[in-house]
């Protein structure tokens, strides 16, 4: 939890990239990529020649210092914002439900965004945004080219969604110039980060786009499933490599000064055990449940998350409800078999850049997490066998930065940044401004 003070130390190692004509960017996202994965990649077994070659021929951090809670929709807002959940205003993945009317909606729709963006900038000036499934770009109007993220019910009709919502024309466009189908995206398989691979190759050789978002998740589903450290989690990351060279093949033949800028939202760890918070809150009566149908009804105070779980009041104001809570969750950190790690207060919730919907922040130790089910026993064991989301001075939670590009002169490691200051940098490069961004370019 370094917050900012980051500021002189990198600075005194900064990026130096050259300042004639801004360069188109590439940014890739990796989710569930830790650092490690790529800068001892030989020590681990994996092979990764396009991301090492990148390492090798760029500048890299040795670890980023992401946002809470460590989830993929706060993180890549924060990627293209610079700033932090508080300030950019996506808290979470789901969107707080305690009544469970909203049928586990995420937070899809660009205009959740409360701050300017780099498709924002970027288009502003004139120059072509093009996006394939980036987190939170629902009706993103800046994107001129956008293929967004979004889901509902899992079926085939899902792809008519994407459709729907992406660019008109587009998708007919990139099939058509890759031989690729659009129901081939709508998944998280290593076949569907393929499938966009290829799409995205299309799109250079069709739109040529000064800034170009990118979202493969294939690597965050398999070590859900396997866990991190896996055959599985392996296979899927040296697929994404490959992935990841065929489209710099055809970027850099459409754009010879492109800078390539890798990034992750979180790192991964071992899951163990889901501990339910829903029933003290239930017991104590501040959620009531419809015995029949099994769904709330009313509520004071609910927690809302997975590895850590942020705790919010109806009335947040109310200084009897907060006492109330705050015995209750007292209590139950005090149970060890509840792994609960720690509770933080709104001081240090703000201290974060977390949401000010929370009154408090609950985080696990690693290996728990927060079930979802109102009716589970009060620990159970795991489905998954990996998690993210824990506070961010979990090592384990760490995310990755890797810049290269012709015009970067200054290489090697940066050490240890801040996520929100890998904003303002890709700012610099595409030279637009971000007026909120919290921290400084790293060159």
């Amino acid at each position: 939890m370094r917050a900012l003070r980051l500021g002189g130390m990198v600075a005194a190692f900064a990026l130096c990239v050259s300042a004639a004509e801004a360069a188109p960017v590439l940014m890739i996202s990796i989710d569930g990529l830790r650092p490690a994965d790529v800068l001892e990649a030989d020590k681990r077994g994996l092979k990764l020649p396009t991301l090492s070659a990148l390492v090798a021929e760029g500048a890299y951090a040795t670890h980023v210092t992401n946002v809470l809670p460590t989830v993929t929709y706060p993180n890549h807002t924060t990627l293209i914002t610079g700033v932090r959940p508080a300030v950019h205003g996506i808290p979470n993945n789901v969107v707080f439900d305690p009544l469970r009317k909203n049928m586990d909606g995420w937070y899809w729709y660009a205009s959740d965004i409360k701050v300017a963006t780099l498709w924002d900038q970027v288009h502003a000036k004139g120059g072509v945004v093009a996006s394939i499934g980036w987190p939170v770009s629902v009706g993103a109007r800046s994107i001129n080219d956008n293929i967004p993220e979004y889901w509902r019910a899992e079926t085939p009709d899902d792809v008519k969604l994407i459709h729907a919502l992406a660019t008109p024309d587009l998708p007919e466009a990139l099939e058509a110039a890759s031989g690729q189908q659009l129901a081939g995206l709508a998944n998280t398989t290593p076949e569907a980060d393929e499938a966009k691979s290829r799409f995205a190759v299309a799109m250079y050789q069709l739109k040529r786009p000064r800034l170009f978002t990118l979202h493969l998740s294939s690597l965050d589903e398999v070590q859900h499933i396997s866990g991190p450290d896996t055959p599985q989690a392996h296979e899927a990351l040296e697929r994404i490599d490959a992935d990841i060279g065929r489209i710099l093949v055809a970027a850099r033949q459409a754009e010879p000064d492109l800078m390539v800028v890798i990034v992750s939202d979180h790192g991964f760890a071992p899951l163990g055990k889901e501990v339910n918070l829903y029933r003290p809150f239930i017991d104590a009566g501040l959620i009531t449940v419809d015995p029949k149908t099994g769904k709330p009804t009313a509520w004071l105070a609910e927690p809302w998350g997975g590895a850590s779980a942020a705790i919010v009041l109806a009335h947040p104001d109310d200084e009897a409800l907060k006492a109330r809570v705050k015995a209750l969750l007292e209590k139950l950190a005090a149970d060890p078999e509840l792994g609960i790690n720690r509770i933080i207060g709104r001081e240090e919730i703000a201290r974060l850049g977390a949401t000010p919907m929370a009154s408090f922040y609950i985080d696990f130790k690693i290996g728990y997490e927060m079930g979802q089910k109102f009716d589970a026993p009060p620990v159970s064991p795991s489905v998954l066998r990996g998690i993210h989301g824990y506070f961010t001075d979990h090592p384990e939670m760490h995310s990755t930065f890797i810049i290269s590009g012709p015009g970067l002169t200054r290489k090697g490691s940066l050490g240890d940044i801040d996520m929100w200051r890998i904003a303002p940098t890709v700012a610099e490069i595409l030279q637009v401004d971000l007026p909120q961004a919290e921290g400084k370019p790293l060159f």
